[in-house]
């Protein structure tokens, strides 16, 4: 399980504000996106291409081409907000949702909804912006896996040792990238420091 920490004084910045507790929604989801692009281009830095010719203004040269599609796959709610980059990145991106709802009392997440388009022979980016306890991404890769992925990556804000410890042993071929690798889980199993629940501050449900 390949890990990727952004190193990037943006992404630094992006998540100082994102922790920071006084930061309201609509901020909170700026940063988020931007946060998500950069993770995003580290994350399909090894995309395959394939050559291509193209004619400019003046004359025929040679191009690249992206040659596998691209999948997202946000797990909801709180994914949603690292979706609108990828929409831009990647305009032809075929877009997948896990729905996964986490017991505050047991920590165990359970799914309510899943919709993929076909994943065969596609880069697929799971985003899913907490990893804890990596119960919601260990459901999300199974069942992407049991659909037919094969190159998956998961882009994540924030991750615990423990998530990251659980998903090597679940799915070690995964490349994870995240912007921090953070200290700990606390007894409810949030993280620590973290930024809250993610998912509250990006809709402003607090």
């Amino acid at each position: 399980m390949p890990l990727h920490l952004l190193d990037h004084p943006l992404a630094a910045h992006c998540l100082a504000v994102l922790r920071d507790r006084r930061t309201g929604p609509d901020a909170f989801r700026r940063h988020c996106e931007r946060l998500t692009l950069l993770l995003a281009l580290e994350a399909t830095r090894s995309l395959a291409t394939e050559p291509t010719r193209v004619e400019t203004p003046l004359e025929s040269t040679e191009g690249v081409a992206l040659a596998a599609p691209v999948v997202a796959v946000p797990i909801l709610r709180a994914g949603l907000g690292m979706l609108p980059p990828l929409l831009e990145l990647f305009p032809e991106v075929a877009v997948g949702y896990v729905g996964l709802e986490r017991d505050e009392a047991t920590a165990v997440a359970h799914s309510y909804y899943r919709k993929f388009p076909p994943l065969h022979d596609r880069v697929v980016l799971l985003l899913d912006p907490m990893l804890a306890t990596g119960g919601s991404a260990d459901k999300a890769l199974a069942a992407l896996a049991e659909a037919g992925a094969s190159d998956l990556r998961l882009l994540c804000i924030v991750a615990a040792p423990e998530g990251l410890a659980f998903l090597a042993e679940r799915h070690p071929d995964v490349a994870i990238f995240a912007a921090a690798r953070d200290r700990c889980l606390n007894d409810r199993k949030f993280i620590l420091p973290g930024l809250g629940d993610f998912g509250d501050r990006l809709y402003g449900t607090l």
